[in-house]
């Protein structure tokens, strides 16, 4: 990777990089990464899909993509950012694929996480939006990644652990950044009225305990075409257009688009 101190410093947020960022695991966040990145480009947006979950990086596994270079190579030096890039003709954006099985961000140091995200934010000029899917957690590394964040994601759902682990990274984000960009995505919820519910609980809670408060990106409804699109590697946008959950998420990126 380059060596941060070779360029001026700079503030690392960017206003189009969205990461999303979940407390735990196994509530959708690489699939939603993933199907964001289709619907910002279906808005005729230029969009780099970065997977920065290294040790359980998966982007490149549920599209049956084989990436040539990957983030394993950009951090080891082999190769730059931009080289790692590859095309997913199916979506019409761009990936920089994880490496599964070769380390957490958590075991980088410092200067490796710094110089990634310097990368990052160089890089990101490049698009009209950079859609980062962070490893659940809220570790430092996580964290730091996120810095380089102009919106911040966060998705849950209603199960008791995802949002109170959801609120926990809203208050270590809240805790680090004067007047984060922090949006709440609601998914696998049975319906539109249990995921608005969903969201008030952790808005309420965010409010009154954080002064904080978070705004709602949308609400993402349970379907089992998502499992049939994974399944069979395939975006969920190309493989069952015009379904409810597609339509649910292509909401989403209707509103970060039209929101400043």
């Amino acid at each position: 990777m380059s060596d941060p101190a070779q360029h001026p410093a700079a503030d690392p947020r960017q206003r189009n990089v969205i990461c999303v960022a979940s407390g735990k695991g196994g509530v959708g966040k690489t699939w939603l990464s993933i199907t964001l990145s289709h619907a910002l480009t279906r808005q005729g947006k230029r969009v780099l899909l970065f997977d920065g979950d290294l040790g359980l990086a998966n982007i490149d596994v549920q599209l049956g993509l084989m990436a040539e270079r990957d983030l394993g190579g950009v951090i080891s030096g082999r190769h730059s950012m931009a080289q790692a890039v590859t095309r997913y003709e199916g979506g019409g954006f761009d990936i920089v694929a994880g490496r599964s099985g070769s380390g957490a961000l958590a075991s980088l140091t410092p200067k490796q996480l710094l110089s990634l995200r310097e990368e990052l934010t160089l890089t990101a000029h490049r698009y009209d939006y950079v859609v980062l899917d962070l490893a659940a957690g809220v570790d430092d590394a996580v964290r730091m990644l996120a810095e380089s964040a102009g919106t911040l994601l966060i998705v849950t759902t209603d199960e008791p652990t995802a949002l109170t682990d959801a609120y926990a990274f809203l208050k270590l984000t809240a805790a680090k950044t004067q007047h984060p960009d922090c949006r709440i995505v609601v998914n696998l919820a049975s319906s539109i009225d249990e995921g608005e519910r969903t969201f008030e609980k952790l808005r309420k809670t965010a409010v009154n305990f954080l002064k904080l408060d978070p705004v709602l990106a949308g609400i993402v409804r349970r379907d089992d075409r998502v499992r049939d699109s994974i399944r069979h590697q395939i975006s969920l946008l190309t493989r069952h257009p015009g379904s409810d959950v597609a339509n649910d998420v292509e909401a989403v990126a209707r509103r970060i688009v039209s929101k400043p």
